[in-house]
């Protein structure tokens, strides 16, 4: 069997790309197929070139609406035979068609252990909110933001003298950790969903969750 073909979407720097870019070695049983930003000089698109990979922009500006730009990038992922869409930093919110064209084959990584603090600014929701610990997701993209079943999470801890910057430093470290997890156990077809929650399967108990006391 050959590897599953992974498309990513980026709309800025793509750090989270790079971690699954390096992490699509030989032994690894996932391919980045292609590239696409909305943003024609996103940082990202010139590292996944520079890996060798194939990139596309295509510029949401240029439809008039949100459905007819969906139908185009699928148009995109569709032609280089993409068969799971990882979004890594795509800072566009997806039509109900594209849900559903890509449905349960659309994952997100999202910057808090969801359901907590969905949306943007997150990290600083988390410091205003008091909380003693935060992380990352990642869930299968349904029509509600930031709302799909989680397939794991890593936690990292929130300290006293943290800031917005700080605080999301120390996530992103786990979730460079984590995204290239998620995507090898989908690719071994280990995870499966039954209606708002998705199961990993032969996995020890709690592999679904990193811990990280990283100061």
């Amino acid at each position: 069997m050959g590897k599953l073909k992974v498309g990513i979407l980026i709309s800025g720097r793509g750090s989270n790309m790079a971690a699954l870019i390096d992490a699509a070695t030989a032994d690894y049983p996932a391919e980045i197929a292609c590239v696409l930003s909305n943003v024609a000089d996103a940082a990202g698109l010139a590292v996944a070139r520079a890996a060798g990979i194939a990139t596309a922009v295509v510029s949401h500006k240029a439809f008039a609406d949100r459905e007819s730009f969906d139908r185009a990038v699928s148009g995109e992922l569709e032609k280089r035979g993409v068969e799971l869409v990882a979004l890594a930093g795509f800072m566009r919110i997806q039509s109900a068609w594209f849900v559903e064209r890509w449905q349960g084959r659309l994952v997100n990584i999202h910057p808090s252990l969801l359901p907590a603090f969905p949306g943007l600014r997150v990290q600083q929701q988390a410091i205003d909110a008091g909380v003693r610990i935060s992380g990352c997701t990642v869930h299968f993209v349904t029509a509600e933001l930031d709302a799909g079943p989680i397939i794991a999470q890593a936690a990292v801890p929130v300290l006293a003298g943290d800031n917005a910057e700080t605080l999301a430093a120390r996530i992103l470290r786990q979730e460079h950790r984590l995204y290239p997890q998620v995507v090898r156990w989908l690719a071994e077809g280990r995870v499966s969903v039954a209606g708002s929650h998705a199961h990993v399967t032969g996995l020890p108990e709690g592999a679904t969750v990193l811990f990280s006391a990283e100061p």
